[in-house]
């Protein structure tokens, strides 16, 4: 395509139409110059095309396809190859199915536990993050698909995502949430970054110029699209004005208008707007480019890569007397219906259908003796059963076992995109049953199913713990094969898991609410807020065992000319198994004069060796390893002063250590950023006015009254209302609709949930073209009581209506 000939011969209304998806999943076509439809579809950990195309609801049945490990499992693997090779085969399948885009990967970062949709994310630590995220991104755009970067930015709660105002200070910004973004498009290069549902600091993230121009383009060099996430647009002419390029997904919304309207009457430069028409059609010519007529793909090769990805994702968190791995010839007593019937992933956007699955009751009967696996349900799945008959026959099983092995984990109703988890517990039976088996047999192994952390009341009553994850339609697979020693774990923790919800240290913030979300922990998300606070956590950052035993030797530092630090040291296999190591570097500060975390992950590598076998291991830090963003420079400064190199097994198990001296600028202290957090670090409570002066300006309002109600006012806001009960009313029939098959389900809850946050403007997209800009206007002017305006407004409601 002839990009600038093109453009120059698109017409306004082509230009404007360009901005805004064609349906769901599609771009606009402009069929007279020959500009075709590019199709996307939803990710990341598989690919969820949509069966119904072209529809404007959302979440109908897709076509099967992989269903591989979520992302915290992924990102547990701490392998980037191996999620190179995840990336790759998505891609494949994109290719087999005509997708030109998959959208993800998710790297926003894991604030709190409790954020709804963390099993999507990989991390609590940007850079662990963003390593992932390139290795994702390279993988899939290598094949000729794009990777949509998501959600831009600070995306870290479910609860109000479409309207919350997210209140972060400039050094937590640009050192936490930002950071995993920066990384990924400076060196994986995204052909689209997506813009989130939420405000930024007051402004939405859809129409941000800073955030998707300043910062995205003109610091970072990004030079793809950005599209909205879907039903994210507020202001489409500022979102165009702000670098916005695509909403998605195109409903009858009237944006196009006033994209038109606004250049014509020179509200909008004309430079804005073509901007973003050449933006469209370079992404558009690029699609179309790499397409790739009937390619096919082997899916017993990705069920296999779908099973090695969940085996070193699991994370064996503990293994008192060598419990694990299990004798072939034991006799098991297999408890729990999560044996049967997998968790596998989390419910939402990112739902896949799997082309197979697989269960730990059939994948053990196959591997041992099917006369030595006995089971038992153990508790009620969807409510039905009777727990108290349950638990009796599984403990009856479990007392004449040499091991018992609870399947446990939080259930699809716990896990749900638009919905945050309100605590930590496993359900009540899934407690009950472990507590029981552990005291019936002391030989009792817990394989957990879940996408976040969560309490364990009971892990000081079991001897082994397994962390499974949500490990994709071949988890139960792998697990049984950890389970066996046929394959040794390998993952460790990329997230901290606390003793309790109490101990996070956004446990006073999160999640805000109604109007803003204050992000007053700064800089202290996981690992940096426990380790400056010294305190106890359930199982730490980096963490993770395996069957055989690592020893670290021979650290050694050298400075290149080009101001680096190389780290070198050897790591040794000590143990009779071959094995897989994960090792961590961190800084560590000392005596810089400027208040840091206590020490920052800025390097690990992942090593395969087998028993007596001993590698010597690289890991390259740049000046990022030692710099912070000042505040003061509006730009990162490498701080002068000692710093100790940690080569780690975990954050709370340093191995290795060796100091060194970085000369640079920065010598003076920040001293308002110095009292803040050590205030916040004695006792997670600062004030309002503390947090305002940290954020060097008043802190937006937070009043919950919502009137006067205006389109960006959600429906569970206006339910004392008239208007709002009859809205209610229409958006639940749509959804009845849209879900009949899932009538109870996940699926039906997040939709709800979604429905009751989300502004009215996001109704036009749930209604399927029953409601339209005009009759929302007129329906909030009933609601403010403005009669006068009713009246002249209720002609053009009646004549939509019939249209």
């Amino acid at each position: 395509m002839d990009i600038e000939k093109t453009l120059q011969q698109m017409t306004l209304a082509e230009r404007a139409g360009l901005c805004a998806g064609s349906d769901s999943w599609h771009t606009q076509p402009v069929e007279r110059l020959g500009i075709p439809a590019v199709k996307m579809a939803d990710g990341p950990h598989g690919l969820r095309k949509e069966v119904s195309e072209g529809k404007s609801d959302i979440l109908r049945d897709s076509y099967p396809a992989t269903c591989f490990p979520t992302a915290s499992a992924l990102a547990s693997t701490w392998n980037r190859e191996l999620v190179g090779r995840v990336g790759k085969a998505i891609a494949e399948e994109c290719l087999a199915e005509g997708v030109s885009v998959v959208l993800g990967p998710g790297a926003n970062i894991k604030r709190s536990p409790l954020c709804g949709r963390n099993f999507e994310y990989y991390s609590e630590d940007p850079y662990l993050t963003g390593e992932m995220a390139v290795a994702f991104i390279q993988a899939v755009q290598g094949m000729g698909v794009g990777a949509s970067l998501k959600h831009f930015a600070a995306n870290n709660q479910e609860y109000r995502r479409m309207l919350i105002d997210a209140v972060v200070d400039e050094r937590a910004l640009r050192e936490i949430y930002l950071a995993g973004f920066e990384t990924a498009v400076k060196k994986a290069k995204p052909w689209t970054v997506m813009a989130a549902y939420n405000r930024l600091d007051g402004t939405y993230c859809t129409e941000n110029e800073r955030l998707l121009t300043q910062v995205l383009r003109d610091e970072w060099g990004f030079e793809g699209i950005v599209v909205s996430d879907w039903g994210a647009v507020n202001d489409r002419v500022m979102g165009v004005a702000a670098g916005l390029d695509l909403e998605m997904p195109g409903v009858p919304n009237g944006n196009e208008k006033l994209i038109i309207a606004a250049v014509t009457e020179g509200q909008l430069p004309q430079s804005a707007l073509e901007a973003v028409t050449r933006r469209m059609l370079e992404f558009i010519d690029r699609c179309v480019h790499h397409k790739k007529e009937g390619f096919a793909y082997d899916r017993d090769a990705h069920h296999q890569l779908a099973m090695q990805a969940a085996a070193e994702g699991a994370v064996l968190l503990k293994n008192d007397g060598s419990l694990l791995p299990l004798a072939k010839d034991a006799t098991i007593a297999l408890i729990g219906q999560f044996a049967k019937n997998p968790r596998y992933q989390g419910s939402g956007s990112s739902l896949i259908h799997p082309c197979r699955l697989d269960n730990l009751f059939e994948a053990m009967c196959a591997h041992a003796d099917r006369e030595k696996i006995k089971y038992a349900d153990g508790y009620p799945l969807d409510g039905q059963g009777d727990p108290a008959r349950m638990l009796a026959q599984a403990i009856e099983i479990v007392r004449n076992a040499d091991v018992a092995v609870v399947c446990a984990g939080l259930t699809d109703m716990d896990e749900v995109e638009s919905i945050d988890r309100r605590h930590l517990r496993l359900p009540e039976t899934h407690h009950r049953l472990i507590e029981a088996v552990a005291a019936a047999n002391s030989n009792t192994v817990v394989l957990l199913s879940n996408g976040a952390p969560v309490e364990m009341p009971w892990a000081g009553q079991v001897p082994a713990i397994l962390e499974g994850y949500l490990g994709g339609q071949a988890g139960a697979s792998a697990h049984c094969k950890l389970l066996y020693g046929q394959e040794n774990p390998s993952g460790k923790l990329a997230e901290t898991f606390p003793l309790s919800l109490q101990d996070t240290p956004c446990f006073a913030y999160f999640p805000g609410g109604p109007k803003t979300v204050e992000y007053r922990e700064s800089i202290y998300v996981g690992y940096r807020f426990y380790d400056a606070a010294e305190k106890a956590v359930l199982f730490p950052f980096g963490h993770g065992l395996s069957y055989t035993h690592f020893a670290y030797q021979s650290l050694d530092l050298h400075r290149p000319a080009d101001g680096a630090v190389r780290v070198r040291f050897e790591v040794m296999n000590v143990g009779e198994r071959a094995g897989k190591e994960i090792a961590q570097v961190y800084v560590h500060p000392l005596g810089s004069g400027l208040f840091r975390p206590e020490q920052e992950l800025m390097g690990f590598a992942k090593i395969n060796l087998d028993p007596g076998e001993k590698k010597q291991v690289e890991i390259m830090l740049d000046s990022r390893a030692f710099s912070y963003f000042s505040t003061q420079k509006s730009d990162w400064v490498t701080a002068e002063g000692i710093y100790e190199i940690r080569v780690s097994a975990s954050s709370r198990d340093t191995r290795l250590t060796e100091k060194i001296t970085i000369n640079a600028e920065a010598k003076e202290p920040e001293t308002k950023q110095t009292t803040y957090y050590s205030q916040f670090i004695q006792n997670t409570i600062v004030t309002p006015e503390a947090f305002a002066g940290l954020m060097g300006r008043p802190l937006p309002d937070n009043d919950p009254d919502p009137r006067p109600y205006t389109l960006n006012t959600p429906i569970m806001d206006m339910q004392k209302s008239l208007v709002g009960r009859l809205l209610r009313r229409i958006i639940r029939k749509q959804i009845d609709k849209m879900v009949d098959k899932d009538m109870h389900g996940p699926t039906r809850l997040m939709i709800e949930q979604m429905a009751l946050e989300s502004p009215l403007r996001v109704l036009m997209m749930f209604s399927g073209g029953v409601l339209n800009r005009n009759m929302l206007e007129g329906l909030l002017l009933l609601a403010n009581k403005k009669i006068l305006k009713r009246l002249i407004k209720i002609p053009r409601f009646k004549a939509n209506r019939r249209s």
